[in-house]
């Protein structure tokens, strides 16, 4: 199942508000979704976009894709700064570990 975080619309007529949702690819736009893990509302002129910090972060961990405006808004908050940072982490010591083990066997032999 393709997961993605993607804006689910709410509101009136011309007062749109939304909430960010993970929700499988194949399911519409306001239809089913998995868990509610924002909000995001476009006309309030201070802190628009809010999110469960670590929701979010376990999702993406799991291989949820934002789409181009959840991405936006995850960029603007910081929280994809924070993941890329995370994942690079846990990328550069597994490098690191496998370079050590093959040193240490061939230096064994």
């Amino acid at each position: 199942m393709a997961v993605h975080l993607r804006l689910m619309r709410f509101g009136r007529h011309k007062r749109p508000f939304y909430r960010v949702v993970a929700a499988d690819s194949r399911m519409r736009r306001d239809g089913r979704f998995l868990e509610v893990v924002g909000t995001y509302d476009p006309l309030k002129v201070t802190d628009k976009a809010s999110f469960k910090h670590d929701r979010v972060l376990d999702w993406l961990s799991k291989g949820a894709q934002p789409t181009d405006p959840v991405r936006a808004l995850l960029r603007r908050t910081g929280i994809l700064q924070e993941f890329y940072a995370s994942k690079s982490k846990k990328g550069a010591s597994s490098p690191t570990d496998a370079t050590s083990i093959a040193a240490s066997e061939s230096g064994s032999e």
